[in-house]
C-alpha cells in the first residue's frame, strides 16, 4: 500500500476513534484517564481482530461506538451493579455487551461466555490489551454451566425471552427486588436515578417484541435506549429486565 494512501488510512481511523469517543463522552463523564485509553484501544482492536475472525458485521466496524459500544453501556445508564457484584454475559460474541460494561465498572467481576471458540479467542485477546482485570472468559454453552452462580444475566439479542430466561434461572443468586437509588458519583450524564436491580436477567432487544414476550410468559420491565441515548440508531431498541422473582 502507498505511504500517502496508508497515512490517510491511518488519519480517518483516527479521526473515527476520535468521533466515538465523543459519542460516548456526550452521554458519559467523569471517566477516569485508565477508561478512556480503554475505551479508545477498542476500534483498532476490533478493526485488526475482525480482519482475522468476523465478530461484528464488516458494514458496522464504523460504527463501533454506537452500535455496539454505547449499545451496551445503555444498560450501565439504567442500572447500577454493586461492589463486588457477579455479571455473566451470556452469548457474548466478541465481548458485547460485556466489555464495555467491565470498563464502565471496574469494581464488579463480569464473566463472559459464548459457544463459539474463536469468538472467545477475541474477547480474551481485546480484555488482555487493554488490561481488563475484573473479566474472565469460559468456551460454553451457558445452559451447561454448572456450580456457578451470579448476580445478574445480561445479554444482547442471543436468543428469545423464553429461552434466556431458561437459561438464566438456575444461574442466578437470589436476593430481594431492586429498588431506585441516586447514585451521587455515578459518570451517567443522562439517566438520573439508576435501578439497582434485584438479581435477574437484562437483556438489549430491538423490534416489536410482543410475541416474543407472550410466549416467554414473563411481565418483564421494559426500556426504550432512545429515552436514555436520543439518537436515532435506538429507536425501537429496548432493555428488557426480568428480576428473579418473575413468573
Amino acid at each position: 500500500m502507498d505511504v500517502p494512501v496508508l497515512s490517510h488510512l491511518c488519519t480517518s481511523i483516527m479521526e473515527k476513534t476520535e468521533s466515538g469517543l465523543e459519542l460516548i463522552t456526550k452521554y458519559f463523564t467523569d471517566f477516569s484517564p485508565v477508561q478512556l485509553q480503554q475505551l479508545a484501544a477498542l476500534d483498532e482492536l476490533y478493526r485488526d481482530w475482525n480482519s482475522k475472525i468476523n465478530v461484528i458485521s464488516r458494514k458496522d466496524i464504523d460504527s463501533l461506538y454506537e452500535k455496539h459500544i454505547l449499545h451496551a453501556l445503555s444498560i450501565a445508564a439504567a442500572f447500577e451493579f454493586k461492589k463486588g457484584n457477579e455479571i455473566i454475559d451470556i452469548g457474548t460474541g466478541g465481548g458485547f455487551p460485556g466489555i464495555p460494561l467491565a470498563i464502565f465498572f471496574p469494581d464488579v467481576h463480569f464473566h463472559l461466555v459464548d459457544s463459539i471458540g474463536k469468538k472467545i479467542k477475541v474477547v480474551e485477546a481485546v480484555a488482555t490489551a487493554i488490561g481488563l482485570s475484573n473479566l474472565t472468559t469460559q468456551h460454553i454453552r451457558a445452559e451447561e454451566i454448572q456450580k456457578r452462580k451470579f448476580d445478574c444475566v445480561v445479554s444482547r439479542a442471543v436468543a428469545p425471552i423464553k429461552e434466556l430466561w431458561t437459561w438464566s434461572r438456575p444461574l442466578l443468586r437470589k436476593r430481594d427486588d431492586g429498588k431506585q437509588v441516586t447514585v451521587n458519583d455515578s459518570n451517567a450524564e443522562t439517566a438520573g436515578p439508576r435501578l439497582l436491580p434485584a438479581n435477574g436477567l437484562i437483556c438489549l432487544k430491538g423490534g416489536d417484541l410482543a410475541q416474543e414476550i407472550s410466549e416467554s410468559g414473563s411481565r418483564p420491565r421494559m426500556m426504550e435506549i432512545y429515552d436514555i441515548f436520543p439518537e436515532t440508531y435506538f429507536r425501537e431498541k429496548f432493555i428488557v429486565y426480568l428480576p428473579y422473582t418473575t413468573r
